[in-house]
């Protein structure tokens, strides 16, 4: 697991990154699962240049994490978006 803080906006905020992933499907623990597992790739997105994870959750979904950097020391990540993909 990388040793990371994942930050969430409010989850009645519409426009807040809890209210992407949950529009395509997908829980706060799916995400985070992908997102914070070491082995999984990191690249960068075509479109937006942020970085994107992608990975197999445990419920069996191929999901890929559209995700930028918040702070460095301590790591602090936040999602922008996650979708179902395959």
């Amino acid at each position: 697991m990388i040793d990371a803080i994942v930050a969430w906006d409010l989850e009645d905020d519409p426009l807040g990154n809890v209210h992407h992933i949950v529009e395509h499907g997908l829980t706060i623990e799916e995400v985070e699962e992908v997102l914070l597992n070491e082995d999984n790739p990191v690249g960068k997105s075509r479109s937006s240049g942020r970085p994107i994870t992608s990975g197999m959750t445990t419920t069996g979904k191929q999901i890929v994490v559209i995700w930028e950097e918040a702070l460095d020391n301590p790591l602090i990540i936040r999602p922008v978006t996650a979708y179902e993909v395959g």
